[in-house]
């Protein structure tokens, strides 16, 4: 029985920037476990490494994605709520005469 794993190829290479979030983030925990048992040759281990690169770099791309969309969204309800603000700061001066 052959105790050794990988192949030389890490899972099914799929593009890596096809990958959601998720999928990166699994196969880079998968790809950081196999590195971790040290049980292949050193070009075998550089291309799992190579590909964690990548899946990590993918992961940092969403998260930053959806950084921009929080920040975006933290914005508009700022903005939002500045006018609606300004707007009762208005109405009330007019009540106040």
């Amino acid at each position: 029985m052959n105790d050794s794993f990988g192949t030389g190829n890490p899972s099914p290479e799929r593009p890596v920037d096809e990958l959601s979030y998720e999928q990166a983030r699994d196969e880079l925990i998968e790809t950081v476990k196999i590195l971790e048992l040290g049980q292949m040759g050193l070009d075998e281990s550089l291309k799992y490494w190579e590909r964690g690169e990548a899946l990590a770099k993918r992961c940092e791309q969403h998260l930053d994605r959806a950084n921009r969309r929080v920040d975006e969204a933290m914005s508009a309800r700022n903005s939002a709520g500045d006018e609606s603000g300004a707007q009762n700061r208005d109405s009330g001066t007019d009540h106040g005469e």
